[in-house]
C-alpha cells in the first residue's frame, strides 16, 4: 500500500499510527509543495510550473529554507508514484488529508494526475469528523498531525476509492481555480476552494506588529501561537516583505543574515511641520 500525505509533520504521525496496525503498513509519500498559496494558473505545463518555481525563490529568499527549492520535486515525486501502480495493478494509494486549504488543494493537484488509475486510488477526508486527544476530550482536528497515532486506527474506516464523477469534476475545479489567478486559496467547507487576493491575510498579520521594535522569531511564534492564520512562516515573512515595501512596517537588520536578528515594527508616522503665516 502507498500513502500519499502532504507534509512531514503528518509523515510522522503516520509512521507511529503503522506500528499499531500492521494493516496499515506501506510506503509513505510527502509532497512537499504547499498549493493554497502562489501560483497554479497551467501548473502542469512547463511555464506554469517555472513560473510557480520563480515564485517560490522570492518567498524562500533570505529564509532558513533557501535549499529547500532544489530538493522539491514533487513532478519526479508523482512520476515514480505512477510508475509503481502502473507496475502493480492491486496496489493501492491512500491519499490522506485534513479539512484545511494545504491538504485539499495538494489534493486537487495530485488526483488531477491519476484518472488513469481509477479503482487504485483511495481518499481519506477527515472533514468535520471528531476525534479523542490527549486528555480524552473530543475535538475536530483541522490537521492530520493533531490526531493521535492510535486514533488513526478509527481514520483507517474513511477510505474510500476516488469515484468516477470526482475524477470528471475535480480537474475541472483545479482548473477553474487557476483560472482565477489568486495568489491565496482558502477552504470554505467540503472540498470548496476560493481564490483570494495576495492581500488577503495582510489584516490579520499587522495586528500582531507592535508600536515598537520585536524579533522576527518572536512575531511568528506569536501569529502561530495565537492566531488562526494558516499560512505558512516563509509565505508570511515573504508578506511582511511586501507590505514593507508599501510603509506600513519597518524591518530592522540585515536580510543577508536571515531572520534571527530582524526586528519588525510598526512604521513611525512624522508629522507634518506646523507652519505659521504672520
Amino acid at each position: 500500500m502507498l500513502h500519499v500525505v502532504f507534509n512531514t509533520a503528518d509523515a510522522e504521525v503516520l509512521k507511529k499510527a503503522m506500528e499499531l496496525d500492521e494493516f496499515l503498513q506501506g510506503e509513505i509519500i510527502e509532497i512537499k509543495d504547499d498549493f493554497s498559496v502562489g501560483p497554479v494558473t497551467d501548473i502542469y505545463e512547463t511555464h506554469g510550473y517555472e513560473l510557480r518555481r520563480d515564485w517560490w525563490k522570492k518567498v524562500l529568499e533570505y529564509s532558513p529554507y533557501t535549499n529547500q527549492l532544489d530538493i522539491v520535486d514533487d513532478k519526479l515525486t508523482v512520476h515514480n508514484l505512477c510508475n509503481k501502480l502502473n507496475e502493480d495493478k492491486t496496489l493501492q494509494l491512500w491519499i490522506w488529508m485534513g479539512q484545511n486549504a494545504h491538504d485539499v488543494c495538494g489534493y486537487y493537484w495530485l488526483m488531477s494526475q491519476l484518472s488513469v488509475f481509477q479503482g487504485q486510488v483511495f481518499v481519506l477526508y477527515m472533514n468535520n469528523l471528531p476525534f479523542i486527544n490527549e486528555k480524552g476530550g473530543i475535538f475536530y482536528p483541522a490537521y492530520l498531525h493533531e490526531i493521535q497515532p492510535k486514533e488513526f486506527l478509527k481514520a483507517k474506516k474513511l477510505a474510500r476509492p476516488i469515484t468516477l464523477s470526482e475524477f470528471e469534476a475535480d480537474p475541472d475545479e483545479w482548473k477553474k481555480t487557476g483560472s482565477e489567478n489568486g495568489l491565496v486559496r482558502i477552504l470554505e467547507g467540503g472540498k470548496k476552494i476560493v481564490s483570494k487576493e495576495v492581500s488577503y491575510f495582510d489584516k490579520e498579520i499587522l495586528a500582531f506588529i507592535n508600536v515598537g521594535p520585536q524579533k522576527l522569531l518572536k512575531l511568528l511564534q506569536q501569529v502561530s501561537s495565537k492566531s488562526k492564520l494558516e499560512i505558512a512562516d516563509t509565505f508570511l515573512v515573504w508578506r511582511l516583505r511586501e507590505i514593507m515595501q508599501n510603509e506600513k512596517i519597518t524591518i530592522k537588520g540585515d536580510w543577508e543574515k536571515g531572520w534571527k536578528d530582524l526586528e519588525v515594527m510598526q512604521a513611525q508616522i512624522v508629522a507634518p511641520e506646523n507652519t505659521s503665516v504672520s
